[in-house]
């Protein structure tokens, strides 16, 4: 869902600097969270957006508002296939809005067409975690899956989330700090992407 409640940037010394050599470089493209569910993509992603001044925006929230059911229910009602077609079209449609910072679903970048989409258009970073950090955040929600699930999926993704422009380890610390994180490495990545 898009977050129209852009804030200003942070401005405190070299926050506000690394802010704007950010935004600097990414021009018209997003960054791009990807990982497990629990990895904390929504709640960091809007700590980011918000301290950038720029959209959050969850895909999950999109494809369920552009398709009038829950994701769930999409599954249920036509399958993972169809589900997984109208993901890589969401997201393909956001990916035309940068900058903003664009919470994916787990499985968003297992379609190759989404990687290469987002290669193209956005900085991907890949908030990693622990099964353990994952199983004990999405205990707290009732609709996520239980840790089997998590357990299963997790060692076919990781090698694709690997894939990504950056990985930031995702943890127990403060959110802040691995907003912190994400713009340093942010930062470092569109550099050395000049430089090349």
């Amino acid at each position: 869902m898009v977050d129209s409640a852009v804030q200003k940037p942070a401005e405190n010394g070299t926050d506000a600097a690394a802010n704007r050599v950010l935004l600097g470089a990414l021009g018209r493209r997003s960054i791009v969270l990807v990982g497990m569910m629990g990895a904390g993509k929504s709640s960091v992603g809007r700590r980011l957006a918000a301290r950038l001044g720029i959209p959050f925006v969850d895909a999950d929230a999109e494809i369920e508002s552009a398709a009038g059911m829950s994701i769930a229910e999409i599954f249920a009602k036509h399958g993972e296939p169809y589900f997984r077609a109208g993901e890589a079209r969401v997201i393909a449609r956001l990916l035309e809005n940068g900058p903003q910072v664009l919470a994916t679903g787990g499985g968003a970048v297992m379609d190759q067409g989404t990687r290469d989409l987002i290669h193209i258009k956005g900085i991907s970073v890949w908030l990693k975690a622990d099964v353990e950090v994952l199983v004990k955040r999405t205990k707290r929600r009732g609709d996520r899956p239980l840790a089997d699930r998590i357990k299963e999926l997790l060692p076919q993704r990781e090698p694709v989330y690997a894939q990504s422009d950056i990985v930031i380890h995702s943890r127990d610390e403060p959110h802040d700090t691995i907003v912190d994180e994400i713009i340093a490495a942010a930062v470092r990545h569109l550099r050395m992407e000049t430089k090349s």
